[in-house]
């Protein structure tokens, strides 16, 4: 466990220091705690590749790491993303990750022209 915490304070600090090919390296490990702090990490970097890394986190099989890519989308206003969180905010299963899609979605559509 302890292993794991000290890796996602690795990638949040990656995050914070905006060191995008560092964190993208995590997007596809096994655990579910280390992808939702990779999208986290994503929402920390206001660039186009860091939506770009963010849609397969969008697609995620886990509905926590769905909610917090569609978080950290609006964060960075990634229009790129736009269509994939709209496809959660009216498709998705589950409730919670339906609500913060929409939310997400409506922040998108007002921020970015």
């Amino acid at each position: 466990m302890a292993l794991a915490d000290a890796l996602k304070d690795k990638i949040l600090k990656l995050g914070t220091k905006q060191k995008l090919d560092a964190i993208v390296k995590y997007a596809n490990n096994p655990s579910e705690d280390i992808r939702i702090t990779v999208a986290i990490a994503l929402g920390m970097i206001p660039t186009y590749d860091s939506g770009m890394a963010l849609i397969p986190l969008l697609r995620d099989n886990s509905p926590m790491v769905r909610a917090t890519a569609c978080e950290s989308a609006a964060a960075i206003r990634a229009k790129h993303c736009e269509e994939y969180v709209k496809k959660l905010a009216f498709t998705e299963t589950d409730p919670n990750v339906k609500a913060i899609a929409r939310k997400a979605f409506d922040q998108l559509r007002d921020k970015v022209a």
